[in-house]
């Protein structure tokens, strides 16, 4: 690890601060943790993360329109049934 200066709103310091001693742990390690989040959102990456030689193993291939329309089909039937859960 490496000591740096991070100049920080005394509002956010003090959630932090708060977030800590909820958790207790260190302040350090939230702003650790939160440094981390921040570089691997912004990380760019010197190979696709998809490529084109998956294959699915099973079932045909649908266009992405009918998948997504699936998708939400399946979870709004999902909502339907925790509304109305049959005995």
């Amino acid at each position: 690890m490496k000591r740096t200066t991070v100049f920080a709103d005394e509002d956010d310091l003090a959630i932090i601060k708060a977030a800590a001693a909820r958790r207790g742990v260190a302040e350090a390690e939230l702003l650790r943790d939160a440094i981390h989040l921040a570089a691997m959102a912004n990380r760019t990456w010197t190979e696709p993360f998809f490529t084109n030689t998956y294959t699915p193993e099973a079932g045909p291939r649908l266009p992405s329109d009918k998948v997504l329309q699936a998708a939400w089909t399946e979870k709004a039937k999902g909502y339907e049934r925790t509304k109305n859960p049959t005995p």
